[in-house]
């Protein structure tokens, strides 16, 4: 390990020492802009296209590829069916890689650290530039995932309740109506004689 002379931060993907005219600051993590690259394909990222995966960062669509749902019509547009995990690109597929629960310790109520509101979901501080604002709370965006499948949400693509978000599939299958007749698409409710 290299000695930190400056006591600047260090670079969460080369451990040197990154200062400020240089720095990303993703998800409490530093990086020089040069080493701010997806991990399996190299491409630039920013603050709209970074995917994280514990410490590791990626392009999103090389996350979708190693974590993203798979199976039938999911990420590669209408009536395509694929079966690229990624192995091209370096990526080991991993099964089960269960999603993050909202925060247990977090207060219902959206907790103020350090004078910014603190995320449902991770309970650090959510400040402006990475503010999403969903279900009445304030959320990072990395954090603004589906609370049962982690599929990446937008504010006009959820559904709440009590205090956590889903997409609308997952809400529909564990909150929606049940019984006969339900989902067989509009106008097709059926009634037996």
């Amino acid at each position: 390990r290299m000695p930190n002379w400056g006591g600047g931060k260090k670079c969460g993907v080369c451990q040197k020492a990154v200062y400020f005219a240089e720095e990303v600051q993703c998800e409490g993590s530093s990086f020089h802009k040069s080493c701010f690259l997806c991990m399996v394909c190299k491409k630039n990222l920013d603050s709209t296209t970074v995917a994280v995966h514990g410490e590791e960062i990626y392009c999103k669509s090389c996350y979708g590829k190693k974590y993203g749902p798979k199976g039938y019509g999911y990420g590669q547009g209408a009536g395509t069916l694929s079966t690229d995990k990624g192995e091209s690109l370096g990526i080991k597929y991993e099964e089960g890689q269960p999603h993050r629960p909202t925060n247990p310790n977090a207060s219902r109520m959206a907790q103020k650290v350090g004078g910014a509101d603190g995320c449902p979901r991770c309970g650090r501080a959510v400040y402006a530039a990475e503010k999403v604002i969903g279900a009445g709370k304030s959320w990072h965006k990395s954090c603004f995932r589906c609370a049962k499948c982690g599929k990446s949400l937008e504010s006009t693509t959820l559904a709440d309740k009590d205090g956590e978000i889903y997409c609308k599939g997952c809400y529909a299958k564990n909150f929606g109506p049940k019984g006969f007749g339900f989902g067989q698409g509009a106008g097709a409710l059926v009634h037996s004689q």
